[in-house]
Formats: structure tokens, C-alpha cells, sequence
């Protein structure tokens, strides 16, 4: 039992939380779907609006109606409720002097009351006559009254006022019934009757026919107030309908020129605004198409025309391949500046080579042609290997090379060739702008991704350098030296490589921190990437309160096609 009732406070907490989460949720749906449909917001307000005008309008007039309904018939009772009272104190006056009694007295005060009960405008009302409190006169008579039961509607503050003034007073009060009172007028004034003294006239005046004329107004201004508001609901949904149609046909048009089908069109109808906006939206999208089959066409050129020129190139540069070879071989036979030269020439020749196999690897990019060779590898071989190849260069800077491997195979399906390409790329970039301070290679790996991440503490990059960073053939410094001769499209082969594995090529830079390349790869194919088992920021870098002002973090689409010159293989 205990248990039970102990129990009981959170189930209730739960199913309380429960239901607030269901109310919630109901509620953002609706706020959602206002905010996302104009026509709705249209008619939403429109109808708020309507009621608050109506209201308001409806509030005024019903005052109005009720004020000048009651005034009138107001006035009207007073002039009859006057007029009442003056014949009845003429038929005092006439009668009571020959009345030597009281009860002759009391006699036609019953005569004169029930003939008052009746007034001028044919209305039925209850009479009171009332002896004043104290009065003396020489013939003694009771008051008479054709509603007993109602005299204490009578009210003593009224009945010392009436007593006071020369005319006639009133006031409004609440006649008893089986349910709610009824409205009614109370209206008193004195009289003078011979032998008898000063009595106290009052008429009860029910106004219950005006209440129920002020409620049938009141529910017919209602009626039409909700009808009004219905019909411009109604008005307000067809006319937005007709100005938005339009929209949201220009807004599937667009999306669909978004997708890439150029050729889709509004329809045009009628010559009004709507028709001229469709005309427009359909000159546009037409030349918009004009122009995209014009890029597409040029671009197509331009591809052509790399991977051609590439291609040619290939036939004459063995030629000249062969006879440097030649010059080079017998450079001892000749005079220095020759020998010189064929060594220059042999260099060049490298260097061409390498940039002739880049333009023909991003022509193939370009054209959709790459193929990913993928098979199941420990990626840290791929990284050993990559190391390996960048040690001789590493010794020439005087650089020191640090690799940081886990101890368990890292299998993942990946292209080896194309990710040792883009270590090579990374390691020689971060060497050659290491200026003499350390390079870290990391390799880590979770369930789903492979990250490597190549670091170096060099000159670093700016915001603006950093955006650029994988834009072809750029450099963030043209002025600056190239030893190892690159051809300004590493980044670039990089950036795709990791595209093509369904990865990503992240960097991060600080001027004078150094930068932080990070490649994080699928372990399988289909796995949508994640966060990265390895931070892009390195660990040791300073707060962001530090160096807010001299640095940038950047992340780049893999969606890209990027290069750079100034960060070269």
C-alpha cells in the first residue's frame, strides 16, 4: 500500500509530461504550418481583425440601442407615471372631503389605486400609496398597495427624497421572479389627500418586454456579426487564393529549375499582374537556360580542350624527354654552362611531366571519368609509406617528422593510391611551409570514419588565405619560392580524392600557428561521416579569446572542386 501510494506522484509526473510534450508538439505544429503558408497568416488576420472590428462595432451599437431603448421608454413612463398622479390627486381632492372615515378613505384609495393600475399607455403596473411616516391629519387611513409582497423594492433613501422634492423621483431596480429579476422603474411622488394628509405615490414599472426587444437585437447583431465574419473568412481565403496561386506555381517552377530542369514554365493566364509576373518568370527562366546551355558548352570546350592539349602535349614531351636525356647523359662532356643547362632542362622537364599528369588527372575529374579503386587496407601502412616518401625532403628543411599511429589495424575500403596522393600532397605542403619547426602525422579511427590529420607549426594562413586554400592554382604568397616544384593543383586532386572516398579535406590555420589539414575518410562505402574521430584543431592551440583576432577556422565543402598553388604537391 505504502509502495503504491509513493508510486502514484510520478506516474502522475510522467503522464503529465507526457501529455505537456503531446500539447507542445500540437502546438509548434500549428505555429509551423501559420508561418509557413501566407495564405493562412492572410486569412488568420483578416478574421482577427474582422472580429475586432465587429466587436467593437457590435459593443457600440448595442450600448447605443440599450441606452436610447431605455431613455425612451424612460421618458415615456415618467409622462405617464405624472399624468397618473395628477388625475389621481384631482379625484382626491374631489372625493375624500365627503369620505368622514377612515375606512371611507381606505375605500377610495382601493377605488383610485386599481383604477391606476392601468396607465395612459395601456401598460399594466403595480401602485403603491403610502402613509408618510409621523403624518398626523384629523381622519386616520392605512396606505394600500396592489403588490404587498413588493414593497420592500421601495427603498427608504428613495422614499426620504420623495418626500423632500416637489417632483416626482426614480430608480431602477430588479423586480423578483422564479429565475433572474426583472428590469424595472421604480417612480414615486406624493400626494395630498383632504382629511387624510400626505400619502407617498409610487409605480412599479416592469421592462421586461424591453429586455427581451434588447436581446433579440443584441442576438441578431451577434447572428449577422458572425455571418460578416464568415463571409469575409470566406472572401479573404479566395482572394488570397487568386494572389498566391501564383506564388507558389513560380515556386515549384523554381525549385524544379533548381533540380536542373531547365525547361519547366508557369502558365499564363489573362493579362493581369499574375500574367505578368509568369511572362517574366518565364523570360527569365528562358534566358536563365540560355545561359547555363552556353557555360555548359563552354565548359565542355574548355575540357576538351585541357585533356586534348594534354594528350598532344604527351608525344612531343617524350621527344624532348629522350633528347634531354641525352644532353644530360653527356653533361660531363660539355662546357659548364651547358652541362648547366641540361641539368635545368631535365629539372623542367620533371616539373612539366608533373603538371601534364594533373591536368589530365583533373580532366578526368572534371569529365566524371575518376574511378575509385577501393579495397580493404590498414590505412596505416598507406600512412607509413606516405611518411617514407616525404623523409629525404624532410631532411633537406631540417625538419622532424613525427608520426603518431594506433596499435590496432585500422581497416577501412579505401583507394591506397589515391590517399597515399593525398598524404604526399599534405605532408609536402606542410613541410614546405613548416620554416624549420616540427610536422605531426596522426592517424585515428572510430567505428564508422578514418580521420589523418597533418600538422604543421609554420607561417600559417589568414581567414581570407584559408578560404582560398583549395583553389586551383592559387598561391597565398606568389612571390614566395618553390623547391620542390609543384604544379599548384595538389590541393585541388586532394580535395577530390577525398570526394570521390565519400570523405572530406578540412583546414584549420593561424597566422604564425602553424596549419592543420584534416582527411577523414568512410570506413565503408555508404556511411554518411559524422563528427571526425580526430579534432580538426589541435590540442595545443591556444583559447579562442587569444588569437580571435590573427586566425580563421575553415571547413570546406566536400561539394567543392578547389585547388591551390601556394600549398603544393
Amino acid at each position: 500500500m505504502t509502495a503504491g501510494v509513493a508510486a502514484w506522484p510520478t506516474r502522475v509526473s510522467r503522464a503529465g509530461r507526457r501529455g505537456w510534450r503531446r500539447v507542445s508538439g500540437a502546438v509548434q505544429r500549428v505555429v509551423d504550418r501559420w508561418r509557413g503558408s501566407l495564405q493562412i497568416r492572410v486569412v488568420t488576420s483578416a478574421l482577427l481583425f474582422g472580429v475586432v472590428a465587429l466587436g467593437a462595432l457590435g459593443w457600440f451599437l448595442s450600448d447605443r440601442i440599450a441606452g436610447g431603448l431605455y431613455e425612451d421608454r424612460r421618458d415615456q413612463l415618467l409622462a405617464d407615471s405624472a399624468s397618473s398622479t395628477q388625475q389621481a390627486q384631482q379625484r382626491f381632492n374631489r372625493s375624500a372631503s365627503e369620505r368622514a372615515t377612515g375606512q371611507d378613505v381606505e375605500a377610495l384609495f382601493l377605488e383610485v389605486i386599481g383604477q391606476l393600475q392601468v396607465g395612459g399607455t395601456g401598460d399594466r403596473r403595480d401602485v403603491f400609496l403610502l402613509r408618510v411616516p409621523g403624518g398626523s391629519a384629523r381622519v386616520f387611513a392605512n396606505g394600500q398597495t396592489t403588490a404587498p409582497h413588493l414593497v420592500d423594492l421601495i427603498d427608504p433613501q428613495l422614499r426620504r427624497a420623495v418626500r423632500e422634492a416637489d417632483v416626482q423621483m426614480w430608480m431602477p431596480v430588479g423586480i423578483p421572479t422564479e429565475g433572474e429579476p426583472a428590469p424595472g422603474i421604480l417612480v414615486g411622488s406624493t400626494v395630498t389627500v383632504p382629511t387624510a394628509g400626505t400619502y407617498e405615490l409610487y409605480y412599479l414599472y416592469d421592462l421586461s418586454a424591453e429586455q427581451q426587444t434588447l436581446a433579440f437585437l443584441q442576438r441578431v447583431l451577434v447572428s449577422g456579426a458572425a455571418v460578416l465574419v464568415l463571409l469575409l473568412g470566406v472572401l479573404t481565403w479566395m482572394v488570397t487564393r487568386t494572389a498566391v496561386q501564383p506564388v507558389r506555381a513560380a515556386a515549384r517552377v523554381a525549385e524544379r529549375l533548381a533540380d536542373g530542369l531547365l525547361s519547366e514554365r508557369m502558365t499564363v493566364r489573362g493579362k493581369d499582374e499574375m500574367a505578368t509576373l509568369a511572362r517574366s518568370f518565364n523570360e527569365m527562366a528562358e534566358s536563365l537556360q540560355l545561359q547555363i546551355h552556353r557555360m555548359e558548352e563552354l565548359s565542355r570546350l574548355q575540357r576538351r580542350f585541357v585533356s586534348d592539349v594534354s594528350h598532344e602535349l604527351k608525344t612531343p614531351l617524350t621527344t624532348i624527354r629522350m633528347a634531354a636525356e641525352i644532353l644530360h647523359g653527356s653533361r660531363e662532356s660539355l662546357d659548364p654552362a651547358a652541362a648547366r643547362s641540361a641539368e635545368l632542362l631535365t629539372a623542367q622537364l620533371d616539373r612539366f611531366e608533373a603538371l601534364l599528369a594533373d591536368l589530365l588527372e583533373m580532366s578526368r575529374f572534371d569529365a566524371g571519368a575518376a574511378m575509385l579503386d577501393a579495397e580493404r587496407r590498414d590505412v596505416r601502412e598507406i600512412v607509413v609509406q606516405a611518411v617514407d616518401q616525404a623523409t629525404s625532403l624532410a631532411a633537406k628543411k631540417g625538419v622532424w617528422l613525427g608520426v603518431e599511429l594506433p596499435d590496432e589495424p585500422v581497416i577501412a575500403d579505401v583507394d591506397g593510391r589515391r590517399v597515399e596522393r593525398i598524404l604526399r600532397n599534405l605532408l609536402v605542403n606542410a613541410l614546405e611551409h613548416a620554416e624549420g619547426n616540427p610536422v605531426e602525422v596522426r592517424l585515428g579511427a572510430d567505428a564508422e570514419a578514418v580521420a589523418i590529420r597533418v600538422r604543421d607549426h609554420g607561417v600559417g594562413m589568414t581567414p581570407e588565405e584559408s578560404e582560398h586554400v583549395f583553389d586551383r592554382f592559387w598561391r597565398a604568397d606568389p612571390a614566395r619560392a618553390r623547391t620542390t616544384g609543384g604544379t599548384g593543383l595538389g590541393l585541388a586532386i586532394s580535395q577530390e580524392d577525398a570526394h570521390l572516398h565519400g570523405g572530406r579535406l578540412e583546414v584549420w590555420a593561424r597566422p604564425g600557428l602553424g596549419a592543420s589539414f584534416l582527411l577523414t575518410l568512410p570506413r565503408h562505402a555508404g556511411i554518411t561521416l559524422g563528427e571526425s574521430p580526430v579534432p580538426l584543431v589541435p590540442e595545443d592551440t591556444p583559447s579562442p579569446e587569444a588569437t580571435v583576432d590573427v586566425g580563421a577556422h575553415v571547413v570546406v565543402d566536400p561539394a567543392a572542386v578547389p585547388d591551390l598553388d601556394r600549398l603544393e604537391a
